[in-house]
């Protein structure tokens, strides 16, 4: 038997009555926030991660699915290719491609699935799904604001009461400018060089190649080493301090919660200044539901103009697992069952159906080959609230036995009025 690949899954019913349930109350969050929607490809030049995310991070130097494209056309051949690992590099890459600078400030988002070639776990995948957003424009648009960070996580912070996810953790830092780290990276090596061969492989690595990403680490025997490391907060400049006072100021001004963690950096290079992360107990030790950050040199990086930005990105299959809903309580069911009973009935619950759809209705339809016993069996299993009986002399009478499943009522209704009956409460 084939089954799907290792770190896949199938979403199936009810389930995803769940996840739309989701994207539905996303997509009316960011529409009162403005945000506009983007799709950009599922696979990307490799070289635009290489530069955008990094090539000494744990996505690019070992979790990317990567290939050499084979295309028919010449300049198709030997270009490498890689399915989005992360989707704000590909944002940038539409911004500088189509020079959405002309627009003004930028405020994009994006559902989809991204893929990473890493070890499956509770609530992460290789291929996972993602909700992002993107704020980015030319400073003299107002994207280089601490307004625009602290509108990100106030939006964020709507978002997971909208979906009833309580007891969300809204944890906050500040990375500083590419200036800063230069000075933190130089003490942060020093510090690491007498401790780095007692920790574990990859901060052996992280040390030499990029020593931020040791807060990244996991692994509990390197913790108390981590603890003792100095902090970005120590290190930066006037301007950093300044911008990232003003973001506070804003959320407690708007009622945010938050909690400041000098610890918290982001996996990525192309952060800078603000970073965060919201967790949630539900989902044990890799706690995180979503995590994001300002990347004002991102466009630079790909090649484009200045344009300061700030995102962030949920895991949505994670986002899911915190949710309290279950998939049966946001499914709609089936509003009616229509059972047609004997020859030639079909055609007549077909056309009913097509009537009652019209008002927005849930209809599902039985066969009239089947018995009045399955079909209030096949209505019940599938938890319609009516169903109605579709026989010769119904349709002749034009009025039709309609019971409600769960009270046992049954009552005989004109054709005109079996829509409006049905959609009272």
């Amino acid at each position: 038997m084939i089954k799907a690949p290792r770190g896949t899954r199938d979403l199936l019913p009810p389930d995803t009555a769940l996840w739309n349930f989701v994207e539905a109350a996303v997509r009316d969050v960011f529409r009162a926030y403005n945000f506009q929607e983007i799709r950009t490809p599922i696979f990307e030049s490799t070289e635009l991660f290489a530069r955008g995310v990094g090539e000494e991070t744990d996505i690019v130097a070992k979790e990317m699915f990567t290939w050499e494209d084979r295309g028919r056309a010449e300049s198709d051949k030997g270009q490498s290719l890689t399915l989005r690992p992360e989707n704000t590099a590909g944002v940038v890459r539409a911004y500088i491609e189509h020079k959405l600078w002309d627009r003004g400030l930028n405020k994009l988002f994006y559902i989809g699935p991204q893929f990473r070639r890493e070890r499956p776990q509770k609530g992460r995948f290789r291929q996972f799904y993602q909700i992002g957003a993107e704020v980015i424009g030319p400073a003299s648009a107002g994207s280089e604001s601490p307004a625009r960070d602290a509108e990100i996580l106030e939006l964020l912070a709507t978002l997971l009461d909208r979906l009833g996810i309580a007891g969300w953790t809204l944890e906050l830092n500040s990375i500083g400018t590419p200036e800063d780290r230069v000075k933190f990276n130089d003490a942060l090596r020093q510090a690491l060089e007498p401790v780095t061969a007692q920790m574990c492989s990859d901060c052996q690595r992280r040390a030499i190649t990029n020593p931020l990403r040791v807060f990244d680490c996991k692994v509990p025997e390197d913790q108390p080493i981590i603890e003792k490391l100095p902090r970005i907060s120590q290190f930066l400049g006037e301007s950093s301090r300044a911008h990232f006072a003003e973001v506070q100021e804003i959320l407690k001004t708007v009622g945010v919660p938050f909690t400041l963690n000098d610890r918290l950096v982001r996996g990525l290079d192309y952060y800078t200044r603000t970073a965060f992360e919201f967790t949630h107990g539900a989902l044990g030790a890799q706690n995180a539901i979503l995590g994001g950050g300002r990347y004002d040199g991102l466009s630079e990086a790909l090649g484009g103009p200045a344009a300061p930005g700030i995102g962030f990105a949920i895991g949505e299959d994670r986002l899911v697992m915190s949710m309290t809903e279950s998939a049966d309580s946001v499914a709609r069911k089936p509003d009616v069952y229509i059972a047609p009973l004997g020859a030639g009935m079909n055609r007549e619950a077909a056309r009913l159906a097509r009537e009652l759809r019209r008002h927005d209705l849930v209809v599902d339809l039985g066969d009239e080959s089947f018995r009045l016993k399955k079909s209030f069996e096949a209505a019940d299993k599938m938890g319609a609230r009516y169903i109605l009986i579709v026989g010769e002399n119904e349709v002749k009478a034009g009025a039709f036995a309609l019971k409600h499943l769960a009270s046992g009522e049954q009552n005989t209704i004109a054709r005109g009025e079996l829509a409006h009956r049905i959609l009272q409460p």
